[in-house]
């Protein structure tokens, strides 16, 4: 029978980008701009994606590891103030199973010519799931996946 326990996490990451903020946010909230850089990179096949970048919007990103691992990302929008500010929650499952429920706030800052961006996210870990730091590791790779995604030049119609 599984142990049923709950450990907390919390960090707080800075990145700053030369691309302004509103492009900065359009990398999370348009499906293009998130697309670009919110995966598991090399290893990893998107399997589902579903994108509904609004208040009480959801977002869906499931994807397959080469050995054979299925995580599955759940996100429900709470509050957006463009240019400046998401809040979010989320769950992670892997193989099925739910491993964590978090709260994370994104904030966006003109900084000189580029942008600022404050990331916060308390999580709740699941019945062993005991994270050890990986989340944080985690989301270090994709902030640093969406500075490359933002070093290329943008997309024009």
């Amino acid at each position: 029978m599984t142990r049923r326990n709950v450990v907390h996490g919390t960090f707080s990451l800075e990145r700053t980008y030369d691309a302004p903020p509103a492009r900065v946010f359009a990398a999370f909230s348009t499906l293009e701009g998130k697309a670009a850089w919110f995966e598991g990179g090399d290893g990893y096949t998107l399997v589902e994606r579903r994108f509904d970048f609004r208040e009480g919007g959801a977002e869906r990103a499931t994807g397959r590891w080469d050995n054979g691992t299925v995580s599955q990302f759940d996100a429900l929008y709470f509050d957006i103030v463009p240019d400046e500010r998401i809040v979010y929650a989320y769950e992670m499952r892997l193989n099925g199973t739910k491993i964590s429920v978090s709260l994370a706030t994104i904030e966006f800052q003109a900084a000189g010519a580029g942008a600022r961006l404050l990331l916060s996210e308390t999580g709740a870990f699941l019945d062993g799931y005991d994270d050890a730091g990986s989340r944080e590791h985690g989301t270090n790779f994709l902030m640093d996946r969406l500075g490359a995604s933002l070093s290329r030049a943008p997309q024009t119609a």
